[in-house]
């Protein structure tokens, strides 16, 4: 895979005008109101694993509309509570799989949850656990078409509240720290984690890895690979709809969601991605209100960015900001 963009100098001095609703705020405040007004409990369960250093739990959280959500919760067994805590988005067509997918964190001393994606999870890995119970108009196979003529029908309003309402349900579990969160993500769960900061101020931290949804209509009509395909092809069925699908995806976009973020970011971007454009991380990247911001670059690698090399200098920067 050849470089997928524009020259790294000129991603560096990237700060396109993106596209923002003049009540993207009011939107999205709405929206989370109403989710939270709606019933449900947070409840938790622990679970048999073979981790004998770490505890497992079940946790089942009301996301957008009340809906239940499931999340796993794996935490040092010994650790003197209150725990700092990570929360993990996951990657485009994956759910939260089994506990035993994910312990870097836990074993490093965080409280990790690790949200189910609504919907998703048949993909990759090894499965999910939580249905999304709304319905759509006609849509191309897989997710990013959902809903898309209108915002408030839009998929993505429903996972990026869940990914809120998972943040507040901290508060409600004992032994976790309310005011020592980080998100995390890679993917389409770093750009979960991109919209969770932008919407809840209480995030003390954010680490998208190579995040996926941001800066639309560069993405939609310059990407190589899937899934921003998707929405080429129903545009090329709906030949007249693309205002209105310009306009649902301009209140999801992590460009607006970075020009609202205050708390510490370190980002990934990958010079090579044919999945998401590094202009389109740069884009959000160079947005962020945030005096205090990392970038990290792979010019090399693909849509895997840093990996493991990635989690290593995440946890070294997280554990002088936690």
């Amino acid at each position: 895979m050849p470089f997928t963009d524009l020259t790294l100098s000129e991603l560096h001095d990237y700060r396109p005008e993106v596209a923002e609703p003049d009540d993207f705020d009011r939107f999205w405040a709405d929206t989370l109101a109403e989710a939270r007004d709606a019933d449900g409990a947070v409840e938790r369960a622990v679970v048999e694993s073979p981790l004998t250093a770490l505890v497992v739990e079940d946790v089942t959280f009301p996301g957008f509309a009340g809906d239940p959500v499931r999340a796993w919760l794996v935490r040092p067994r010994d650790a003197v509570a209150p725990l700092p805590v990570v929360v993990e988005y996951l990657g485009y067509g994956g759910g939260r799989g089994l506990p035993e997918d994910r312990l870097r964190w836990a074993a490093s001393g965080y409280a990790h949850l690790a949200m189910d994606t609504r919907g998703q999870g048949a993909a990759w890995g090894t499965g999910g656990d939580t249905p999304d119970p709304h319905g759509s108009d006609s849509a191309t196979p897989g997710y990013m078409t959902r809903g898309i003529l209108a915002p408030e029908t839009y998929y993505y309003r429903r996972l990026f509240t869940d990914g809120v309402r998972l943040v507040d349900a901290v508060a409600q579990l004992e032994g976790l720290d309310p005011h020592r969160i980080a998100v995390t993500g890679g993917s389409q769960g770093g750009g979960i984690s991109v919209a969770v900061a932008g919407l809840a101020p209480h995030v003390r931290a954010v680490m998208p890895d190579v995040p996926f949804l941001a800066h639309f209509r560069r993405s939609v009509e310059l990407t190589p690979e899937a899934p921003y395909t998707e929405i080429t092809r129903y545009l090329a069925v709906h030949r007249g709809r693309a205002e209105a699908v310009f306009r649902t995806l301009s209140y999801m976009d992590g460009v607006n969601f970075a020009r609202r973020i205050t708390c510490p970011a370190l980002y990934s971007v990958a010079l090579m991605d044919g999945i998401v454009l590094p202009s389109s991380v740069f884009a959000a990247f160079n947005h962020l209100a945030a005096d205090d911001r990392e970038l990290v670059v792979y010019p090399y690698n693909g849509h895997e960015g840093g990996e493991g090399y990635q989690w290593q200098r995440q946890a070294a920067w997280l554990s002088t900001r936690l």
